[in-house]
């Protein structure tokens, strides 16, 4: 299966969760889409536990081998497996850059990591899944840092989450920790996905 191209608010209303982490798709139509979208039926288990790995998965926008990938190699790791298969999504280059403020959406930075634009310790990584390791710096490219997408971004950042240390003049940010649970997607329940690859 190929990574979804299509309409993201239509995905986060089916799963009636905020893929785009800002809840606007949510605000006007709360229920399904479709003409059938304000019935409510009852869930299964199994389509809850689909329901949560699908939430995970448009959220990285990461297609189905990748995603079953990644999963397979949180196993290896000490720890909690749901958690630790957050944490190896959350270290992904184009995930990062959206973190850092460089984008306003993951499909966004995905685009400009894979048109160049960044430096991974100083060597051009154009590769959105690339696993960039704690300590590792990302900067935006000397010719890039004009670019009106990336500018309007910065400008438009809040608040930084505490695993990125960004620096306004050098226009880059270290990727200084593994993010803690409480950070990242707070209403994703990922015992749900590991029952559901382990059933």
């Amino acid at each position: 299966m190929s990574r979804y191209t299509g309409p993201a608010w239509k995905i986060s209303r089916r799963l009636k969760y905020s893929t785009l982490e800002t809840g606007k798709e949510l605000g006007k139509r709360p229920y399904s889409p479709g003409q059938h979208g304000q019935r409510r039926g009852k869930i299964s288990e199994y389509g809850l536990q689909l329901q949560e790995k699908q939430k995970v998965r448009f959220t990285y926008g990461v297609n189905e081998r990748q995603f079953k990938k990644t999963f397979n190699e949180a196993k290896k790791l000490s720890g909690r497996q749901g958690e630790n298969f957050l944490f190896l999504l959350e270290s992904r280059l184009d995930n990062l850059v959206y973190r850092a403020g460089f984008a306003r959406t993951r499909r966004q930075a995905r685009q400009l990591v894979s048109h160049g634009h960044f430096l991974v310790d100083g060597r051009k990584v154009d590769i959105p899944s690339y696993r960039v390791m704690p300590g590792q710096t990302i900067a935006l490219k000397e010719r890039s840092r004009k670019l009106g997408i990336i500018l309007d971004s910065l400008e438009a950042v809040v608040e930084r989450l505490g695993f990125v240390e960004f620096d306004d003049t050098k226009m880059e940010f270290k990727y200084t920790r593994l993010p803690e649970r409480s950070e990242i997607l707070a209403e994703i329940k990922e015992n749900l996905i590991v029952e559901f690859y382990n059933r």
